[in-house]
């Protein structure tokens, strides 16, 4: 049976991140698609640091707090700010390739709730490709890349983890074996029907951690970003944020702005403020635009949105553009402590399918690919400083309970569906309880917790990891009666007290707990 060091479970910049420090090692890479389907691909925005010289980390990590409504974890934002600088500035000096003006001094766009100018961006609006693409490039000659194989379950001994069993796109069962198994297969964006996220986003190795026991938190914050480019209906792509950072604003049909109205910020209020009122905006009839028309250079300052605009028949020279909110980022995941360990052994989790708590009940803008930089190097050194002792165990012994029947699966849009309407960006307890009550309706027929994915398809096994994560976020929704950031009850109030002591919503195989 195959066996390594280090299996990484997805192709994305955390992912990537752990692999280029783990070089040393013998690394495996598993992704479901190609490296390049990732959300990491899409970012637009940038990296935000505090290297400007009216900056500072303090400034980041109170924009960083405020911004997650005080739920965040203080100490593992102390990190990421504090070490964010020096992260850019290393690979600035392997080769990264960040926007300069004419005297090589960084560019720095503005984003919504940050104090200060601090996102560093490349290529205009494609920091995430160039960043993640260097990265494939310096990591893939000592990493093994096992591509279009998508991970099932995970091999458990005893609360340790031993490695994972896969299935390619030919229906053949592969197991891998490792000292150590790092998820980073990225967040649950599909689960919703309107998504800035890569359609293979299903929530796979998060509802693979929870089918193995792994202690999940924060799933009921789910950030929406304001602007997607919405045509006929549907959100077909992203509009960054940094867009309003340079100037844009957002307004109805008959031009009306509407933001500073409801929030001293304005445009570049939170995401979770901006979204609420861009949704009541719609909600009352009124169709939502970006005012681009202040913004002299918007073709080169942003090249992958104008391309996208071009794509859809949208007349930039008109300077509107059309947009809505959709699902976007995942504040919770599989808790980790500060080095990327789960609840169980020889577990990790990096990047979106982990909850750190950097990011509270609502993520500031930019700090996604920062946390995948910083948080991929500390496991990655964390790792390499603990004994690389191998599970001795090497079953490959199912204890998942068998189907012999397959069960009818609903559609990937009927789900999509449920979650739009239930569990979005306004929740209500009645709303939240028919969310339920449809989820249960699978979970009783094929038991989320418990269940032999082997036998269903590669189709079937994204659907049930669609239930499974759908399920856990409307009840983990209900348990949080408060409105806290991207988690907004209409029937409870909003709560963003700097006072207030943080409460988890947890939740291990069919056990949920509200915990310090």
């Amino acid at each position: 049976m195959p066996q390594t060091d280090v299996i990484i479970i997805g192709s994305g910049l955390a992912a990537l991140t752990v692999a280029y420090h783990l070089r040393h090692k013998h690394v495996k890479i598993i992704t479901k698609s190609s490296w390049s389907q990732s959300n990491s691909m899409l970012a637009q925005g940038g990296i935000a640091a505090a290297v400007a010289n009216n900056d500072s980390w303090k400034n980041h990590f109170e924009d960083t707090i405020a911004a997650g409504c005080y739920h965040n974890n203080v100490k593992n934002v102390e990190y990421l700010v504090q070490e964010g600088p020096r992260e850019l500035n290393e690979w600035i000096h392997r080769g990264v390739k960040f926007d300069c003006d004419t005297k090589g001094q960084l560019l720095l766009g503005k984003e919504g709730a940050h104090s200060h100018h601090r996102i560093i961006h490349a290529g205009g609006d494609a920091t995430g490709k160039e960043l993640t693409s260097f990265l494939y490039y310096q990591s893939k000659p000592y990493v093994q890349i096992v591509e279009n194989e998508i991970a099932i379950d995970l091999i458990i001994e005893q609360n340790c983890c031993q490695g994972v069993n896969t299935k390619n796109n030919q229906g053949e069962i592969n197991s891998y074996f490792a000292s150590h198994v790092i998820i980073a297969s990225g967040g649950c964006g599909a689960v919703y029907g309107q998504t800035s996220n890569t359609d293979v986003i299903t929530g796979d190795g998060i509802a693979m951690a929870f089918r193995a026991g792994a202690e999940l938190a924060d799933m009921e914050f789910v950030q929406f970003h304001p602007t997607m480019l919405h045509i006929n209906g549907k959100c077909v792509g992203l509009i960054s944020e940094a867009v309003r950072g340079e100037g844009a604003s957002l307004v109805t049909q008959n031009g009306e702005a509407f933001m500073y109205t409801i929030h001293h910020q304005g445009d570049l209020a939170p995401r979770d403020v901006v979204s609420r009122a861009i949704f009541d905006e719609m909600e009352k009839g009124n169709q939502v635009f970006l005012d681009i028309s202040s913004i002299n250079n918007f073709n080169s300052r942003f090249p992958t949105i104008t391309a996208l605009c071009k794509q859809y028949g949208i007349n930039l020279a008109s300077g509107k553009i059309p947009v809505a909110p959709g699902m976007h980022f995942l504040m919770g995941g599989i808790k980790t402590n500060e080095n990327g360990e789960t609840s169980i052994q020889h577990l990790f989790a990096v990047g979106e399918a982990a909850c750190t708590g950097v990011h509270g009940a609502n993520r500031l803008a930019s700090n996604s690919l920062l946390e995948g930089l910083v948080f991929g190097k500390r496991i990655a050194n964390y790792i390499s400083s603990i004994s690389a002792e191998v599970p001795q165990s090497r079953t490959t012994k199912n204890k998942a309970k068998q189907v012999n029947e397959k069960p009818k699966l609903p559609t990937k849009k009927q789900i999509q569906e449920i979650m739009t309407t239930y569990v979005g960006i306004q929740r209500s307890n009645t709303g939240l309880q028919l969310a339920i009550k449809w989820f249960e309706k699978y979970r009783d027929q094929i038991s989320f917790q418990n269940i032999n994915v082997k036998t269903f398809t590669i189709n079937e096994i994204e659907v049930i990891n669609m239930l499974t994560i759908g399920w856990i976020i409307a009840t983990s929704a209900f348990e949080r009666t408060e409105s806290r950031g991207g988690h907004y009850r209409i029937d409870y109030p909003e709560r963003n007290d700097q006072n207030w002591q943080r409460k988890q919503v947890m939740i291990t195989k069919s056990e949920m707990f509200v915990g310090a």
